[in-house]
């Protein structure tokens, strides 16, 4: 046994520094979780929670998806993800829904579930309790980190990155804003869509943000709500392209819609995240259409909201150590995908730190040394 633990900063509340967190404390190092804000206040805190285990099968993220799907459901037995934070396998619908369609038409439509009552048709089953599932993002993140932080000792501290102490080509120490000093062996940037405002990053390569819409609604009759999960092509009455929003009901009775994204620029303060109030009038539409339970006043709506989901150019997350300066690791860029990724590449993080490579997850095709070379597009 080494006698000195690796010390590791991490840095990043959200889904992916938490689970690198965790398990990298799980595997004896000891770690300081450092988070601007508050943990889990950005999109890990406002997005679907939607898991699924073979929607990347035949492209770069397979493998990863894969080994999360799985760490999820034993996270979930583990540290009781039903009770703590909403844990379920769902299944998962297709389908059109036209908004200048008849109301009751979709009751022609074999097994459609029965809140779904909107002008709704061309239903395909895409998932099913063996391949996708859900948790309450937020809750998941916070029970692991509560865990981390009780059984594993991390410690969590609350300020703003400034820059990464390197000597020598090797990190020795992460330097807060006011002066702290937390020195380490590792460092892990866990930034999320902030990555692109890190010099250090952001000279390698470029993550953005796209910032998508969610709404939350309780509606009064939660019991009708059954645990499908929508994934819409939605035709508005004005015409147009099809919308893709996504309904995700939830074990608590609330029923979780989102949509509506495009790329701005990315606040310095996750708290000054705001949405815009169209695209959320559009969620509330699109809610009401759906199904009547969801209609404004069947149901209350109890958020209306956004995050910044982090994307990558080559639409790869970037997991790995930085080229040129030994002990400094970065894990951000997971899009869409960053509650369902966390677990496995917060598992891989740890292996590579600790072990010095990952052997739950190949991690080469996710190194940032695929940048190097490349001119960074600004």
């Amino acid at each position: 046994m080494d006698p000195q633990p690796k010390r590791v900063a991490v840095c990043g509340g959200g889904v992916i520094g938490v689970c690198t967190a965790y398990f990298l404390a799980k595997k004896g190092a000891a770690v300081t979780l450092i988070e601007k804000s508050s943990v889990a206040c950005a999109a890990s805190g406002k997005s679907g929670g939607f898991l699924a285990l073979d929607w990347c099968d035949g492209g770069p993220l397979s493998s990863l998806a894969r080994a999360s799907f799985n760490l999820h459901r034993s996270l979930a037995e583990e540290l009781n993800g039903t009770e703590s934070y909403g844990y379920r396998p769902l299944t998962t619908l297709s389908l059109t829904i036209t908004e200048s369609g008849k109301q009751g038409q979709s009751s022609r439509v074999q097994n459609l579930p029965s809140w779904v009552d909107g002008p709704a048709r061309d239903l395909r089953a895409i998932g099913s309790t063996e391949t996708t599932a859900q948790v309450h993002p937020q809750m998941f993140t916070k029970t692991l980190l509560s865990k981390a932080v009780e059984k594993y000792g991390v410690e969590v501290v609350i300020g703003k990155v400034e820059s990464v102490g390197v000597e020598v080509g090797r990190v020795d120490s992460v330097v807060l804003e006011g002066g702290r000093v937390i020195e380490s062996d590792s460092v892990v940037l866990a930034l999320g869509p902030w990555s692109g405002k890190f010099e250090m990053l952001c000279s390698l390569f470029r993550v953005y943000g796209l910032r998508a819409h969610s709404i939350v609604l309780e509606p009064k009759e939660p019991d009708a709500i059954t645990p499908h999960a929508l994934f819409l092509s939605y035709y508005p009455a004005q015409g147009g392209k099809p919308m893709d929003p996504e309904v995700y009901p939830r074990p608590s009775g609330e029923v979780y819609l989102c949509g509506m994204s495009s790329e701005v620029e990315v606040p310095e303060d996750p708290e000054q995240i705001v949405g815009d109030p169209e695209s959320l009038e559009v969620l509330k539409r699109v809610a009401g259409t759906v199904s009547s339970h969801l209609v404004e006043g069947e149901a209350r709506l109890k958020a209306e909201q956004a995050c910044f989901l982090p994307c990558t150019e080559d639409s790869v997350p970037v997991i790995g150590e930085i080229p040129g300066v030994k002990g400094c690791y970065v894990a951000t860029g997971h899009n869409c995908w960053g509650i369902l990724n966390g677990p496995a590449t917060g598992a891989a993080m740890a292996e590579l730190i600790v072990d010095g490579q990952s052997t739950i997850v190949d991690l080469a095709r996710f190194s940032p040394a695929r940048f190097v070379g490349r001119r960074r597009k600004s």
